[in-house]
């Protein structure tokens, strides 16, 4: 519990200082490259000192100028602000609709290519993927927690198949990454966090051209993520 007090202790005196630097910086420079910053160092460096130690394989597969897709697994709240700071460059990621009508975070957001997802209905899901592309071809990563939601017992669940359509329609390589060990600190459901150590490895990245059809290619992600998470949680 300690730990996670320090933790959030740390969020509530950092966060207004970096709000005050950070948007107005954003607004009156049109840049959003310093709120970016501000934003995933504080949530990392909160992440650490909740007793969370991160250990990196395969990182050296992945080319800084390049524009990539990532695809990880999903199982406790720690995963985004472990791996978006581990991402070379800016990564846009999808974000419910609902937070852009919030005035001042919603036009940052929007200033940092996030991308509004609304899975009410077909339309708005094909929308989201439009707004994704866009950013892809602006030459921001994307990065998507494939299962749409977190795993409960750290298994993982059917994958979403919007990214795979995205991937095969733009010819952007995807990343596949596997994040092991965060659902045994956090697990869904949990406020509290156990020290630990989280293995995030990026897996080499996959052509979509190579792949016959987007269940093929979603196969291939599917094993690569599997193979490096713990024996019991690969099925």
């Amino acid at each position: 519990m300690i730990h996670t007090l320090l933790m959030l202790g740390f969020w509530v005196i950092a966060a207004p200082p970096a709000a005050l630097i950070g948007f107005p910086w954003t607004f009156l420079t049109g840049k959003i490259d310093l709120l970016y910053w501000l934003g995933t160092r504080g949530a990392w460096t909160g992440v650490r000192l909740a007793g969370v130690k991160v250990q990196v394989t395969g990182l050296d597969q992945v080319d800084p100028a390049r524009t990539y897709i990532f695809l990880s697994n999903h199982a406790s709240n720690l995963d985004p602000p472990i791996l978006i700071r581990l991402i070379p460059r800016r990564t846009s990621v999808l974000v419910k609709k609902e937070l852009f009508r919030i005035p001042i975070l919603g036009r940052a957001m929007r200033m940092g290519s996030l991308v509004p997802v609304e899975r009410s209905n077909r339309d708005a899901a094909m929308a989201s993927l439009r707004a994704a592309a866009e950013v892809i071809r602006s030459g921001v990563n994307m990065t998507v927690f494939i299962e749409g939601t977190r795993s409960p017992d750290g298994r993982l669940l059917p994958f979403k198949k919007g990214p795979f359509y995205l991937a095969l329609e733009n010819s952007v390589p995807v990343v596949p990454v596997t994040i092991a060990g965060t659902h045994a600190m956090m697990p869904k459901g949990r406020l509290r966090i156990r020290p630990g150590t989280a293995v995030v490895t990026f897996h080499s990245p996959l052509q979509p051209q190579a792949f016959a059809s987007r269940e093929a290619l979603m196969e291939a992600v599917r094993q690569q993520i599997a193979s490096a998470l713990p024996p019991e949680l690969r099925q």
